[in-house]
């Protein structure tokens, strides 16, 4: 089973949040393909590892938090797919929270990782 790399997936999850966030700050959606949260490298390493952590209420919340960051941009852009970009204008603040509460997770797992 692999382990998490957690600065690498912080880092990788920052670098999306900040492209995700400039294409539509911009209004210019073609400049990022927007599903390619979709293919999230860190539900993969979620995937492998939870044999690692499964017991872990920490590693729990992740998945959980993780899963909503994903179902709100998955929102983003079905509305912006379909002509409504102002409306998912307005998921982008709970975004950015679901955001910041996935890396501080990460940052809490990592803190209490099994040696």
């Amino acid at each position: 089973m692999e382990r998490i790399d957690i600065d690498g997936a912080i880092r990788l999850h920052n670098q999306w949040r900040r492209q995700f966030l400039n294409a539509f700050a911009g209004g210019d959606y073609a400049e990022m393909p927007l599903s390619e949260h979709r293919s999230c490298t860190l539900a993969r390493a979620l995937s492998d590892a939870r044999g690692d952590y499964a017991e872990s209420a920490d590693y729990k919340q992740l998945v959980a938090i993780h899963d909503r960051f994903h179902a709100l941009a998955n929102d983003i852009v079905d509305l912006s797919n379909n002509g409504l970009g102002d409306s998912a204008d307005l998921l982008l603040p709970e975004l950015n929270e679901a955001s910041h509460q996935l890396v501080g997770q990460l940052d809490k797992l990592r803190e209490r990782r099994p040696t």
